[in-house]
């Protein structure tokens, strides 16, 4: 699907913000899914999966989220914690009507929709994520935690640690970065010295294969030309700021959630993820991270399997 057959996003004022959003299946009113969006993505990376969840009888909710697209952009870097983001989904049910919702989330998404559940427990009906697991919050806050076992060149450090050297980067070489990125089946190599993501921007040529067509890479490329990196890169810059507020709830996800890893994704499963999420289903497709992107038929399938179960 490319962007001329995505839907248009309408702008809508939530939660002191204004956020882009792709709405389908208007028809199919009072089934709403939400679908979050990673890092860097959009709102547009769930274009393959939308018309399936349509066609199974869900009202679909995409926003790009607050520093993506054409949605705000706080200067604030404590306008992208936990509590801002979840806030954000929950002015959005408000603003179509709905009590909860089933949410999708991928990558930060995930991380995302996680902090939903436990911080709005009932305005969530059920959770699928894709790639990112439930993380335990543990002793040690966690870009600390990050930082002691990882080192200050690891990505989610370099970005807390020096503000705005990431960002400058990519915003510079933001077609070559994202062609970089968005790749699979990349030739295993050695560890290089230095910032793995400032690497990748500054590398002349693409390893592995692309996941989407250039005309689908184009309106990533286009998208982040204008908006800039620095807003999704502030939702990294609050990990510790989350960790401290998540220490004041229930860490146990109650609700029904499925969870969907890539066999080939550098993120790994987590040994505790059902103790934290009891009542979880977990599917591996054969995928690197790019879940939607690289198996974009079999993830609707399994996603719409599983809702279709929890109406049974």
């Amino acid at each position: 699907m490319l962007a001329s057959t995505f839907p248009e996003p309408t702008i809508i004022a939530v939660n002191g913000i204004e956020l882009e959003v792709v709405e389908a299946g208007q028809h199919n009113a009072g089934n709403p899914i939400v679908l979050c969006h990673g890092w860097p993505e959009l709102a547009y990376s769930w274009r393959h999966l939308v018309p399936a969840l349509v066609e199974a009888g869900c009202h679909v909710i995409a926003p790009n989220q607050r520093g993506y697209g054409n949605s705000s952009r706080p200067t604030v870097v404590t306008d992208y914690d936990i509590d801002h983001l979840t806030g954000d989904l929950v002015a959005l049910l408000d603003h179509y009507g709905y009590r909860d919702a089933t949410f999708v989330g991928h990558d930060w998404g995930a991380m995302v929709v996680w902090g939903l559940a436990l911080l709005h427990p009932t305005r969530v009906n059920a959770v699928v994520n894709l790639s990112l697991p439930y993380q335990e919050r543990g002793t040690m806050p966690w870009i600390e935690t990050m930082e002691k076992y990882l080192g200050g060149d690891f990505y989610f450090v370099h970005f807390n640690r020096q503000p705005g050297v990431a960002d400058s980067v990519f915003d510079t070489n933001t077609g070559q970065f994202l062609q970089n990125l968005f790749r699979t089946n990349e030739p295993a190599s050695d560890p290089q010295p230095g910032m793995v993501m400032i690497n990748l921007a500054l590398a002349p040529e693409p390893l592995g294969d692309p996941i989407m067509s250039e005309a689908d890479l184009a309106v990533f490329v286009s998208a982040f030309e204008s908006s800039g990196f620095s807003g999704g890169i502030n939702w990294y810059r609050n990990l510790d700021r989350n960790w401290h507020r998540l220490a004041e709830v229930d860490p146990i996800i109650q609700q029904r959630a499925l969870m969907i890893y890539g066999d080939r994704d550098s993120i790994q499963p987590s040994p505790t993820l059902e103790a934290f999420v009891p009542n979880v289903d977990v599917v591996t497709l054969s995928s690197g991270h790019w879940i939607q992107e690289e198996q974009p038929d079999e993830l609707a399938a399994v996603i719409i399997g599983w809702l279709q179960q929890q109406h049974e």
